[in-house]
């Protein structure tokens, strides 16, 4: 058995195989049936023939349906009418499973194959998709094992907010009440005490009543915290990432890139360094772009895809507002109303990818910026005890992967680079 990738080699020419697979589309003309056959790998068009297989096989062969489950023992031909420039000649032959009517088709409406998506995700766009979504995935992962960091596990049920309580998942836990991690932000930073560099990749929930394009109740996040590393450092660790995940996809999903129509050429053009815009400063840019921003207001989807239609590579934007970002980002020390912060944004309208900065090292600020959010520093009690015992400077950020292959891929929604988007008003399938 091989695949059909591995079938379609010239030196495959003449030779007999074996392929298994589903029925993509079929067309009957006379004494002749032309079967695309897909799996994971591509699709390739099998012939069979009233004369070679007798009518019997011919007439069972020529009323299969759109994903009916196959194996078939053919020879290689090169044709280039074909859909992909060869064609198997069936021999031999086995049904798994003949279907009735696939209910799901590109030209339904998106609610229909968003509750069908697990039918649907057998698409060669949503395939594509997932090939370069698992190559993201990996990416990422080996980028920071290439810089000799490890990979920790945080829970996913805690006692404690990361981004602010009116966000929160509440479940309940044996008579009392947690909640669902929005990061795993704090935790990593328990690690760096004894690995120093950790990441992790793992789900996070935002209890967010958002129905924008790029927004999730459950997503996939990818951190990283660091000892030793400010602002800056973390910058440029960010953009060596972002530029080797697109090389990644470059070098293994030029196929899948293709199909999906995306815009080779812009990604090919992300490379290092990133620009670096203060905040103070974007808001001006935003007002000649025509923008009604004023410095102090948060950059929400809308005003993020104002901003970064204008940009066709990421953009640093550092030095917030001490009054946009949550308690743990540390203030800079020549300037208390601003932070050590930047977010990376992602070009062609899409916004946000990254957050991250500094962290708060020292015990007595980690103390009165608790405060001043109103919370109780008794709750984050083992957090705050990081700043007692031998604490250091030291940075991270998140990565919503989920919007980075948005992002990579030029995709209209967040919905379309999750195969099972959960959102205010999605649960299933």
């Amino acid at each position: 058995m091989m695949s059909i990738s591995e079938a379609m080699k010239p030196e495959m020419i003449g030779k007999t195989v074996q392929l298994h697979g589903w029925v993509y589309r079929i067309r009957s003309s006379g004494k002749l049936s032309f079967i695309i056959l897909r799996d994971s790998t591509n699709i390739i068009q099998l012939l069979a023939s009233a004369d070679s297989l007798g009518s019997d096989a011919y007439r069972e062969l020529s009323s299969l349906t759109v994903e009916s489950s196959l194996e078939v023992t053919g020879t290689v031909r090169d044709d280039k009418r074909a859909v992909t420039g060869y064609e198997v000649a069936i021999k031999t032959y086995r049904i798994y499973q003949k279907n009735e009517m696939f209910p799901v088709s590109k030209d339904l409406g998106e609610e229909f194959k968003l509750d069908n998506r697990h039918l649907w995700l057998r698409s060669r766009e949503f395939t594509a998709m997932l090939k370069v979504r698992s190559t993201v995935f990996k990416a990422f992962a080996d980028f920071y094992y290439n810089e000799n960091y490890y990979q920790v596990q945080a829970p996913m049920m805690v006692a404690t907010a990361t981004e602010g309580g009116s966000t929160l998942f509440k479940v309940p836990f044996f008579g009392e009440e947690v909640n669902l991690t929005q990061s795993s932000q704090f935790y990593l930073e328990t690690f760096i005490f004894s690995l120093e560099r950790v990441f992790t990749i793992a789900p996070s929930f935002r209890a967010e009543k958002s129905r924008t394009w790029r927004h999730l109740t459950e997503y996939w996040h990818a951190e990283m915290e660091a000892a030793w590393l400010n602002n800056e450092d973390m910058m440029k660790i960010e953009e060596r990432m972002i530029e080797y995940i697109v090389e990644e996809v470059l070098r293994n999903n030029r196929p899948e890139l293709e199909l999906l129509k995306r815009d080779i050429g812009v990604l090919e053009n992300i490379k290092v360094p990133f620009e670096r815009i203060k905040y103070s400063e974007l808001i001006k840019k935003a007002q000649d772009f025509g923008m009604n921003l004023k410095y102090g207001d948060d950059l929400g989807a809308d005003e993020e895809r104002g901003i970064m239609n204008h940009f066709q590579k990421p953009v640093f934007i550092t030095d917030y507002p001490t009054s946009l970002k949550a308690f743990y980002h540390r203030q800079n020390p020549e300037n208390p109303s601003e932070i050590l912060c930047h977010d990376l944004l992602a070009p062609e309208g899409y916004g946000e990818i990254i957050g991250g900065g500094e962290r708060i090292w020292e015990y007595d600020e980690l103390v009165r910026r608790i405060k001043e959010s109103g919370m109780n520093p008794d709750d984050y009690y083992w957090y705050v005890d990081l700043r007692k015992y031998g604490s250091v400077p030291h940075s991270g950020f998140g990565l919503g992967l989920d919007r980075l292959v948005m992002w990579i891929l030029h995709l209209p929604d967040i919905k379309e680079a999750i195969p099972y988007p959960r959102t205010i008003r999605r649960t299933k399938p």
